[in-house]
């Protein structure tokens, strides 16, 4: 199975996310946007094939988003867009694409959606919160 992810080693999130790729056995080819940049197409095909809008893939939290006034809801798509070419930590990542389609994997338990195969567990979130247990399959919930 081909993945890619669109990757950012400095985020936990990513990091987990591409650790979980590996332990199903994948090598994925990891993009590190913040080096490789995004083109405007690049950008419009991923958050097309993901559903989402570029105010949806527009990431606030750690990033100049805010102090360049992109949080308001009157900025258009386009400027978004621009923005995020210019300034590439403005998407959130990680962006996961395999033949199962195209995940903003935020939770980073959305990749497991994207797997052919689930991988041995356990496994666990960036916070410690498990994902998969010993036999590979999701906690029991509570209550």
């Amino acid at each position: 199975m081909s993945v890619v992810i669109h990757h950012n080693p400095g985020c936990g999130t990513s990091r987990n996310v591409l650790e979980i790729i590996r332990a199903a056995g994948i090598e994925p080819v990891v993009i590190e946007y913040q080096v490789t940049g995004w083109t405007r197409p690049q950008l419009l095909g991923l958050f097309a094939a993901a559903g989402l809008t570029p105010r949806q893939a527009l990431r606030v939290s750690k990033t100049p988003a805010e102090e360049m006034g992109l949080t308001d809801p009157a900025i258009p798509d386009d400027a978004l867009i621009e923005a995020m070419i210019a300034h590439p930590i403005l998407v959130n990542r990680p962006i996961v694409c395999t033949r199962k389609g195209v995940r903003l994997c935020r939770p980073s338990e959305t990749v497991l959606d994207l797997l052919d195969q689930l991988p041995k567990g356990p496994l666990f979130k960036e916070d410690g919160e498990m994902i998969l247990d010993a036999n590979g399959r999701p906690p029991a919930q509570k209550g």
